[in-house]
């Protein structure tokens, strides 16, 4: 679903504003013109390069004023486009940044790690709310890039997780030990496509709105 009415009225409103302005700035500048030339002194009349200098002036203001005008409908069909491409993924599984995984009816949403550098080593941990590490995860070296982390909703001990939401804490160092930087990323699913004067977001439920480039890995 993609919603484009707001944003579409946005850039027609902007190319009428613009172009009001352009007119009522020709029309300033005419009126100035010729109040100069009725009132100049006839002994020492307007000389020939200030008034052609005028007339470049308003010129320029006016080619500058149409390349806006261009570069706001350019800028409307390139959002308008995205938000095409976009809707590929409505419906679409999608991992965002965020540190939540939820249990639920025996099935675990999945999570991911995103690796800014390639890690010696790399360690994953699934708390609950209180911060009690229920399982942990040692996962070697990694490249960098993303690495999915697929819980099985199970404890240390086996036990099944009860059904509720989870968080995922990652750390990575590299040979030296010293930190790595790295990020955990959360499950969402597409709802929409929303398309509106913020650009191009993503719908994503109740985790909310996500921009286009917080798109870590489609599942």
């Amino acid at each position: 679903m993609i919603s484009a009415t707001d944003s579409t009225s946005q850039v027609l409103n902007g190319l009428g504003a613009t172009s009001k302005l352009m007119a009522d700035t020709q029309d300033r500048f005419l009126e100035l013109l010729v109040t100069q030339l009725r009132n100049q002194d006839p002994l020492n009349p307007m000389d020939n390069a200030e008034l052609t200098s005028q007339i470049a002036q308003l010129s320029t203001v006016n080619g500058i004023t149409q390349l806006n005008q261009t570069l706001l409908a350019l800028s409307g069909q390139i959002d308008m486009s995205t938000a095409m491409q976009a809707s590929a993924l409505v419906d679409r599984d999608v991992l965002v940044p965020g540190d939540k995984i939820a249990v639920g009816g025996g099935v675990t949403t999945p999570g991911g790690i995103d690796l800014i550098s390639p890690a010696a080593k790399v360690t994953a941990e699934i708390v609950d709310r209180s911060g009690k590490v229920l399982r942990s995860y040692d996962l070697g070296a990694q490249p960098a890039g993303i690495l999915n982390v697929w819980w099985d909703g199970l404890d240390e001990a086996g036990a099944a997780a009860p059904d509720g939401a989870y968080y995922l804490r990652v750390a990575a160092t590299d040979a030296s030990g010293a930190a790595v930087a790295a990020s955990t990323l959360t499950y969402a699913r597409v709802a929409a496509v929303d398309y509106g004067q913020g650009g191009v977001k993503l719908d994503l439920g109740i985790f909310g709105k996500a921009d286009l480039g917080d798109i870590r890995q489609v599942l």
